[in-house]
């Protein structure tokens, strides 16, 4: 079969997450036959290197062997049961593994479907016990400007980037949004660190306002992903522990894109070596193969719920699929690959030549800044270097950046304007070279005229 021709079948039926489905009147789609490691391979034998991890999820690669092999194992055992009233091996291997390389203190895991369900969890189980505490009056929650945390309303509520909230406005609960630790606008010379702890003035000064009425302050750690891979200090991240003390409001953080591995630690909130009361994980938790999410949370807010049930306290909150034995078995595969193959330390390395197969950008005319923090790196292309005027984001200029690099092999998806690298851990060398060398030719296409 063509990809012409699979292409239009596609067409005929499906409407895909995240496009204009009008684009691909011009612009085709790419079916893809098969994956092998960070390659992807279309019907007409293409291949194309998978530069972000088929948005963010898979950590070792496309048909990996070890966590294939699990999960066949696991087909010949069980595919799912329902998880009201039973459990299974696969979900309970999980959760201790997860407990384990978790921060200290968190001791419960609830399972959900995908990370905006793995945030919605969160909020309501924050919200829940408050009220379960007999603080009723604690129902608002606190996010930072430029943040995204899915596009379920009440994940879409707590997120901030207008392109995926506008429309839905009169859908959403009312939150409170701080301006937020985005490093893109520290002034020149000013450290990382001193912009995070400028900026922080600011939501300790709305969490002493609102304390009383908070729930919690939700977080993305280090890095707002969809939010154009805008970077913070981890010293943010530790005074909003302090202060979210001091006020007796809960921390959610969410490490659904940044967690497993992409900041450089396990988890982003080890750099500043604090215990959120809620912490939400998805994408990278089943090495990119199944649908899964978790929230880690404390005993604390564990045992606000466990009462009689005449009194209503407990968290009914349900999924069909949730403890699904095949994505918890995948789970499992993943967090054994971590601890058997030195995967941070091997990172380490990666991420330093993933930086300076980047270096070359900084120089460049049309790039306001390169930033990275791990195995994620940024390259802002602007209009005007030094004004750091944008492109109007009409013009699509990251789009041209996209088309250029698949026909040379690489998937590169872009952010409006922002070209990132998030790509599978299995990753060389050399193909950080190519893939930086492919998006170097594509800005350079993209910034003509």
């Amino acid at each position: 079969m063509t990809n012409q021709a699979f292409s239009d079948r596609d067409l005929a039926v499906l409407w895909h997450p995240c496009t204009q489905m009008k684009d691909h009147a011009t612009f085709p789609i790419i079916p893809i036959k098969k994956g092998q490691g960070v390659w992807l391979e279309d019907f007409e034998g293409n291949h194309y290197l998978d530069a972000i991890s088929s948005w963010w999820v898979n950590l070792f690669g496309h048909a990996n062997p070890i966590i294939n092999s699990a999960l066949k194992d696991q087909l010949d055992t069980l595919e799912h049961v329902i998880f009201a009233g039973f459990t299974h091996e696969s979900a309970v291997r999980l959760a201790e593994k997860l407990i384990e390389i978790t921060p200290d203190g968190l001791s419960r895991c609830f399972y959900a479907d995908n990370g905006s369900s793995a945030v919605e969890v969160a909020l309501k189980m924050s919200f829940h016990y408050w009220r379960n505490k007999g603080q009723a009056k604690k129902i608002k929650f606190i996010t930072l400007e430029n943040s995204y945390h899915g596009e379920t309303l009440g994940a879409l509520a707590v997120g901030n980037v207008p392109l995926y909230k506008e429309t839905y406005a009169p859908l959403l609960m009312d939150v409170i949004t701080v301006p937020g630790p985005d490093c893109y606008y520290r002034e020149p010379g000013e450290s990382w660190a001193d912009y995070s702890i400028r900026r922080f003035a600011l939501m300790e000064q709305t969490l002493q306002q609102h304390a009383e009425s908070v729930s919690a302050v939700i977080i993305e750690p280090l890095v707002q992903c969809a939010g154009n891979m805008r970077m913070y200090d981890p010293v943010y991240l530790k005074l909003l522990r302090t202060a979210c003390n001091k006020y007796n409001v809960h921390l959610i953080a969410d490490e659904i894109a940044v967690g497993f591995g992409r900041t450089g630690t396990l988890f982003a909130c080890e750099q500043a070596k604090i215990k959120p009361d809620f912490m939400c994980l998805s994408k990278g938790l089943t090495g990119g193969y199944l649908a899964l999410s978790a929230v880690l949370t404390t005993n604390e807010v564990y045992q606000a719920f466990y009462d009689n049930y005449q009194k209503l306290t407990a968290f009914l909150h349900s999924h069909s699929y949730t403890g699904n034995a095949l994505a918890c078995r995948a789970g499992v595969a993943t967090i054994g690959i971590f601890q058997e193959q030195n995967i941070i330390e091997k990172n380490t390395k990666l991420s330093k030549v993933m930086g300076k197969a980047a270096a070359r950008f900084i120089d460049h005319p049309h790039v306001a800044e390169v930033r990275q923090t791990g195995m994620i790196l940024a390259i802002e292309m602007v209009k005007n270097k030094h004004t750091r005027e944008p492109y109007p984001w009409q013009e699509r200029r990251g789009l041209r950046v996209y088309q250029y690099a698949l026909s040379k092999g690489v998937l590169l998806r872009p952010l409006g304007n922002v070209i990132y690298f998030m790509p599978p851990y299995i990753v060389t060398e050399d193909q950080l070279l190519l893939i930086a060398e492919v998006a170097w030719q594509g800005i350079q296409q993209a910034v003509k005229d």
